[in-house]
């Protein structure tokens, strides 16, 4: 496979992404492709096309361990994870989610679960979700030497309390309080923002109005960059299709057609072949 060459979306073969290479990014109006990574043998793949950054994020609950929302994720699931893509010795920038009630309880809290990710895992940077009264717990974290990426409009650990998956910032107060959000974590010190399923041209505005990066899931086309979780855009995860998911591939097809084919290699007897097989020499 061709590396991706710096003054593309990638980097010089050999080199590790840094926060400092993608904030150039968007200086030099260079769209920043992020994808959502759960394991060691994925992650050596993802870093061979040049994919930026590798979230390892929340929704493994989802497509990895079957849970209905990314709330039940514990600390030792992510980090067992995070481990995993690290492991792989990537190129990409790795960033973490941190989970549900690990930052929400207090600052000292947050700074300890950030630490622990961090050192447990070796990963570059931590996300997390929400504004508000998490914006103290962003500027500790930063100020222990964390990289920090924020997450506003729709997040999904807060489904309990919005009741559903729906589009934020449609009112004229909500779309208000997102512009603010966005100032204010970036004054916090994130060095990226996650916008999820949020109007196209509040996303256009947030993006143009901040320093730092954005990325877009569910928020149109103007955003600084994009991240799709991987499964559903490899088609591996067939049970939830939003609008802003385009499928890239359909990989469950192939690996059906793959699974049919060695069941009936094993019934004829097919497999393994003598080729297959050890003999005594």
């Amino acid at each position: 496979m061709t590396e991706v060459t710096s003054g593309s979306a990638g980097f010089t073969p050999g080199e590790h992404m840094t926060v400092r290479q993608l904030l150039k990014f968007k200086c030099r109006d260079e769209k920043i492709p992020v994808l959502t990574c759960y394991d060691f043998s994925t992650a050596r793949i993802l870093d061979r096309c040049g994919v930026p950054i590798l979230l390892v994020g929340d929704s493994l609950g989802n497509v990895i361990l079957g849970y209905e929302s990314t709330i039940p994720v514990t600390m030792e699931e992510m980090i067992h994870h995070a481990k995993a893509v690290v492991r792989a010795k990537t190129k990409s920038l790795v960033v973490v989610d941190m989970p549900f009630l690990s930052f929400q309880i207090s600052p000292e809290k947050s700074v300890e679960a950030a630490g622990r990710i961090i050192k447990e895992t070796g990963a570059d940077a931590v996300k997390l979700e929400g504004a508000g009264d998490r914006l103290e717990s962003v500027r500790r974290i930063v100020s222990a030497g964390i990289p920090v990426m924020g997450h506003i409009g729709l997040t999904p650990q807060s489904i309990l309390q919005l009741g559903s998956y729906r589009v934020q910032g449609r009112s004229k107060g909500s779309r208000q309080r997102l512009l603010q959000e966005a100032a204010l974590l970036e004054e916090a010190g994130c060095f990226g923002l996650v916008l999820e399923a949020v109007p196209s041209d509040l996303a256009k505005e947030i993006t143009e109005s901040l320093k730092i990066f954005t990325i877009g899931i569910g928020a149109g086309p103007h955003c600084d960059g994009q991240v799709l979780v991987l499964h559903d855009m490899l088609g591996l995860y067939e049970e939830f299709k939003p609008r802003f998911v385009r499928r890239f591939g359909s990989v469950a097809r192939v690996m059906e057609e793959a699974v049919e084919s060695y069941m009936q290699a094993v019934r004829d007897g097919d497999f393994p072949s003598r080729d297959e097989s050890y003999t005594e020499e």
